[in-house]
């Protein structure tokens, strides 16, 4: 009795370990932003409070405005420490944009903010 027990106990365990590590993908566009700002009003809260920044953005659905200061073929940096991150070639010739995509952290060497799985919205 005692190994039916262990074995229903280890199949449950393999179950919830099974789903926790082959999550679905998440679909960035489709969700809902948790938070709209500026990429000026970032740039301060980072560079003001980065580890509570990082707390509050990690890996949240964000959609940020601001002004294209590099691009390149898959990334653009916007005022100008905010990388982003896109999955298709970028197709804009505006230099005042809105991006939604995922904070995936602060690089406290380069000062910068990174997303990914970023897209422009239609203004």
């Amino acid at each position: 009795m005692r190994k039916w027990i262990i074995l229903i106990a280890l199949l449950v365990l393999g179950i919830f370990a099974y789903n926790y590590i082959y999550q679905e993908h998440r679909n960035i566009q489709d969700e809902t932003p948790e938070f709209v700002v500026t990429a000026v009003e970032l740039s301060k809260e980072f560079s003001n409070d980065p580890k509570a920044s990082e707390r509050k953005y990690l890996n949240k659905t964000i959609v940020i405005n601001g002004i294209i200061t590099e691009q390149n073929e898959n990334d653009l940096i916007l005022n100008p420490n905010i990388f982003c991150q896109f999955e298709q070639k970028i197709t804009t010739n505006d230099t005042v944009v809105q991006i939604k995509g995922r904070v995936i952290g602060y690089d406290d060497l380069l000062e910068e903010i990174k997303l990914d799985q970023c897209n422009i919205l239609p203004n």
